[in-house]
């Protein structure tokens, strides 16, 4: 093909030239928008199978627990004719207090296909990848140490474990508490009715 500089080019090689350019770039776009729909779309399904599998139910017990915890502290608090007086309020206060602390970030099961990804992404460019990753976790713990002062200034000032102020609970710690709740009940007469 002529070049459209050439002085002797003809008005076939400007319009070859012209709809080459233009073809280029209408590839180059749909690539480009291709690979962002689909981005897009595995994103979207990613999300809703995290949430429906994994955000809901975990978010959901958690949020159960603790609201059984603060009626039952309100029933306590409310009466002095309960079984085991200042004990039951002690330990209703102790799982109300390791409830406050948890975090779904650590009772999560671990994404190990994100993981590997961001892996993949932090091979191909280490220095953006790490600084991102850097940054997102920076801003995550920040925002779970605030909520963990909040918690504090709500409960008074007073943990009632100060062990637990650090430690990082799974999902089985959050069956612990489950069946402490479940104790504390029966111990006290207060029938639970399953929610499962």
């Amino acid at each position: 093909m002529d070049s459209p500089w050439d002085e002797e080019a003809g008005p076939d090689t400007l319009r070859d030239t012209e709809w080459s350019n233009m073809s280029s770039v209408f590839t180059t776009t749909g690539y480009r928008e291709g690979i962002t729909a689909g981005k897009e779309s595995a994103l979207q399904e990613g999300f809703d199978t995290g949430f429906a599998t994994i955000g809901t139910p975990i978010g959901r017990e958690v949020g159960m627990l603790r609201g059984m915890v603060s009626a039952l502290l309100a029933s306590i608090n409310d009466s002095e004719k309960f079984p085991g007086g200042e004990s039951t309020l002690t330990e209703a206060r102790s799982i109300a207090s390791q409830l406050s602390k948890i975090h779904f970030s650590e009772i999560a099961p671990r994404d190990l296909e994100a993981e590997a990804h961001a892996r993949e992404h932090s091979e191909l460019d280490e220095e953006d990848a790490g600084m991102e990753e850097s940054e997102e976790l920076a801003e995550k713990r920040q925002m779970e140490g605030l909520e963990d002062m909040l918690k504090r200034l709500n409960s008074g000032g007073v943990d009632t474990d100060p062990a637990d102020q650090y430690k990082k609970f799974t999902l089985e710690d959050v069956q612990v508490l489950r069946q402490r709740i479940i104790s504390l009940c029966t111990m006290i007469g207060i029938r639970l009715v399953d929610q499962n």
